[in-house]
C-alpha cells in the first residue's frame, strides 16, 4: 500500500482509481464492508483502490477538546487499511484551506483534478465541503456531469446494532469487550512504543512497560486484563490507563502494563496490547502503600483469570 500525504504529492500514476472518503477510525466491520466493495470495484475496472482520510480528523480540527477519543492512531489505521488490501491512501491535512472548499471545489480539486476518480463508494449519509453542504445526491449529480459513478455503501448491522465508531466507543465505555470485538472484527487493541518512565512501579514490586500513547484522548480509563504478543508468544498481563492520580504526573493519559512473569527488556520496542476485561476504575489512593496493595490485588485477579 502506498501513502500519499497531501494533494501536491499526487502523481499521474495515481490518477484513475476507485475511492472512498472518511475517518475510518477503528477500521471496524462497517468500514471493512466498504473496503471489500471498493476492492471488488477496483478489480472490475482494473484500477487501484484509494481511501481518502484526513489529519487531524475534522471534529478534532473544529473542537479538539471535545472530539471523540480515537480508536486508532494514524499509524495503526494505515496498517489496518493495508491489511484490507487498499492500494493507496491519500492523507489530506484538514486545515482552514481544506475547510473552506465548497462541495463543488472538493469534487473538482480532489476527486477529479487530483485522483481522476472513476468510481466512488460512500455512505448515503456522507457530508462534505464547507458547512457540510455536499451530500450523496450532490455527488451523484457531479458524477454524471464529470464522468464517475457513485454507489452508496450498505449499512452493516450486528444483532440489530448499526456498526459505527461511536458504537465501538460506547461498548468500550461500558467495558463490553465482547461487543467491541464483534463490531471491530478483532479484540480492541492499543499499540505504542515502550518508553522509560518514573520506575515507580518497579519500586512497588510490579515493574511495568510504559507505552507511549501519542493521542489527546483515549477511549478507555481504568485497570484492565490485557494480553500482548512478544516475539510470537502471547503474554497475559494487567494494565492501567489513566493520569496516575496517586503520584505526580503531567496530567496526560498513560498506558502501563505489568506483563505476568516476563523479565526481558522491552525499552524501545513497539507493543500491541489487547484488552479483555475491566477490573476497576482508576482511583486516587491515600498512600503509596495503599496503591501497592491495590496493584497486588489487580495482579492476583489477573493471575486467577488467566489460570481459568
Amino acid at each position: 500500500m502506498q501513502l500519499v500525504r497531501g494533494l501536491h504529492n499526487l502523481r499521474p500514476l495515481h490518477r484513475g482509481c476507485v475511492a472512498t472518503i472518511g475517518n475510518f477510525d477503528g477500521v471496524h466491520r462497517g468500514h471493512q464492508a466498504i473496503l471489500a466493495r471498493l476492492r471488488e470495484r477496483a478489480v472490475e475496472l482494473g484500477v487501484p483502490s484509494c481511501v481518502v482520510i484526513f489529519e487531524p480528523q475534522p471534529r478534532e480540527f473544529f473542537a479538539p477538546d471535545t472530539a471523540p477519543a480515537r480508536l486508532t492512531r494514524l499509524r495503526d489505521k494505515l496498517e489496518l487499511l493495508a491489511g484490507e488490501g487498499v492500494d493507496l491512501v491519500l492523507c489530506l491535512a484538514f486545515n482552514q484551506r481544506l475547510r473552506k472548499l465548497s462541495a463543488a471545489e472538493f469534487v473538482d480539486t480532489i476527486l477529479v483534478g487530483g485522483l481522476g476518480v472513476q468510481h466512488l463508494e460512500v455512505g448515503d449519509d456522507f457530508r462534505f465541503g464547507c458547512d457540510r453542504l455536499g451530500d450523496f445526491d450532490f455527488l451523484q449529480q457531479a458524477g454524471v456531469a464529470q464522468g464517475f459513478t457513485v454507489e452508496a455503501a450498505q449499512t452493516v448491522e450486528i444483532g440489530g446494532v448499526r456498526v459505527s465508531s461511536t458504537k465501538v466507543r460506547d461498548a468500550l465505555a461500558a467495558a463490553d469487550f465482547v461487543l467491541a470485538e464483534r463490531l471491530l472484527g478483532r479484540p480492541f487493541q492499543i499499540a505504542g512504543r515502550v518508553l522509560h518512565g518514573q520506575k515507580l512501579a518497579r519500586q512497588l514490586g510490579t515493574p511495568t512497560a510504559n507505552v507511549q500513547l501519542k493521542r489527546r484522548r483515549v477511549p478507555l480509563t481504568g485497570v484492565y486484563l490485557v494480553s500482548t504478543e512478544i516475539d510470537g508468544k502471547t503474554w497475559p498481563g494487567v494494565a492501567n490507563i489513566g493520569v496516575r492520580p496517586t503520584v505526580s504526573g503531567d496530567g496526560s493519559a498513560h498506558l502501563e502494563i505489568h506483563i505476568l512473569d516476563f523479565t526481558g527488556d522491552l525499552y524501545g520496542r513497539r507493543l500491541t496490547v489487547a484488552f479483555h476485561q475491566k477490573l476497576r476504575d482508576e482511583q486516587r489512593f491515600a498512600s503509596l502503600e495503599a496503591l501497592k496493595t491495590a496493584i497486588n490485588a489487580d495482579v492476583a485477579a489477573a493471575r486467577a483469570h488467566w489460570r481459568q
